[in-house]
């Protein structure tokens, strides 16, 4: 039976809202979000305290206040720890699939026209009237 009040999805990765930043400047990894929230992983985060973070949403990043609600150990290694956390947002944001930058393909971007060639020589560049400094 699912509890959630709801629906969360996970994000894929070529998506801006599947990285999040903290205020302070530390990057988190998505793992499921929803209009209320978010499970992250990254940066240790300890339950029941408030962090600002920055989401990447269809209008824009925006700067969200949110709690987080639980943290725990995902993988331990000798070299490294990973964390995964919960957090609340204190207001709905719109995490639909929509939402993000539309990147423009490679394709489009040189289907454009092709522009001008440069002058042969530079001294038909100058007009009547126009002298060109020397140093």
């Amino acid at each position: 039976m699912e509890r959630r009040a709801i629906e969360r999805r996970a994000p894929s990765a070529d998506e801006p809202i599947s990285r999040v930043r903290l205020r302070t400047g530390r990057e988190l990894s998505v793992v499921d979000l929803s209009n209320s929230g978010a499970l992250v992983e990254g940066a240790r985060l300890l339950p029941g305290t408030h962090v600002d973070v920055h989401v990447t949403t269809r209008d824009g990043r925006v700067l969200v206040r949110s709690r987080v609600v639980r943290a725990y150990v995902v993988d331990l290694q000798s070299n490294a720890v990973r964390y995964r956390g919960a957090l609340a947002f204190d207001r709905p944001i719109d995490t639909s699939h929509a939402a993000g930058y539309a990147m423009p393909s490679l394709a489009a971007a040189t289907r454009g026209e092709q522009g001008s060639d440069y002058p042969v020589n530079a001294s038909s560049m100058n007009t009547p009237g126009e002298h060109r400094l020397t140093a």
